[in-house]
């Protein structure tokens, strides 16, 4: 939803195909309203650069610690739920960086055990410094966008070859470590400290990111009006152990019980069908 004058607006900007593999996509979101707005950014195993425009905005950590957002930070890779507060008269926009694009910008990946850092702090020099300058500058949008990517070019260097096999492999069944290590004649210790520096994350903690990702679809197909959720059935469907596996993803990722997204999602389908 595109910002009137007196509202809170947030949407996406899509990517042009030149930028596919590095980012997925832009996120602006502004506040006109009179109150501050705050939002949950879900986990998405993304590292994010954001910039600020406007009044100083914040991340709340679990912890309940506050993150000030003064002009540009990045943050990341998302591997868990926080929230983020906008108040009147901020204005933000988010750069998502795909699988190792950030390694490729800063030769390094981002950690997310690490408080977020200004990206000049990444750099020999302070680039971003001037780049949030020069956007302040720009009005629409779009052309922050444009001016980013045109901006990014010389820096971003080519996908290395074994991060190019991790990022594309499809395969659910066979162990991408082992699988590369064994196509690209290294040991498997040595593609498991590659896909860490590289991507910020272990393939480990990606496969049980995308096991949760599974179970969250399976339960967002079930009509919540006319059916019960079958617990056995998503625990083997999504290859878990027993219930308290589950149970621990969904209080991992998303800080919250089973129980308790499942009453949020009945709510939501209450509200809609009256």
């Amino acid at each position: 939803m595109r910002p009137d004058k007196l509202t809170y607006g947030n949407y996406k900007i899509p990517i042009p195909k030149e930028f596919e593999e590095v980012f997925s996509h832009f996120y602006f979101a502004e506040n006109n309203s009179e109150i501050p707005i705050t939002k949950t950014l879900l986990p998405s195993f993304q590292t994010i650069m954001v910039f600020n425009f406007g009044t100083q905005a914040f991340l709340i950590s679990k912890q309940k610690i506050k993150i000030k957002v003064d002009k540009c930070i990045v943050l990341g890779p998302i591997k868990s739920s926080f929230e983020y507060c906008l108040p009147p008269g901020s204005s933000i926009l988010v750069v998502n960086f795909k699988d190792d694009a950030f390694y490729r910008f800063f030769g390094k990946a981002c950690l997310s055990d690490h408080f977020p850092v200004h990206p000049d702090e990444a750099m020999e020099e302070n680039c971003f410094t001037h780049l949030r300058l020069q956007l302040n500058n720009i009005a629409k949008v779009e052309e922050k966008v444009n001016h980013i990517l045109n901006f990014c070019k010389p820096y971003l260097n080519q996908q290395d070859t074994t991060s190019s096999l991790l990022a594309n492999f499809q395969s659910n069944a066979i162990n991408p470590i082992k699988s590369i290590a064994e196509k690209v004649k290294q040991s498997e210790r040595n593609i498991q400290l590659i896909h860490k520096k590289h991507f910020g994350f272990s393939a480990k903690e990606i496969n049980r990111y995308h096991r949760f990702l599974k179970a969250i679809e399976l339960i967002q197909q079930i009509d919540f009006t006319e059916e019960k959720i079958n617990w056995f059935d998503i625990i083997n469907h999504c290859g878990y152990y027993d219930q308290s596996q589950l149970i621990h993803d969904f209080r991992h990722f998303i800080n919250l019980s089973p129980k308790n997204y499942i009453k949020f999602q009945q709510d939501i389908c209450q509200a809609t069908s009256k």
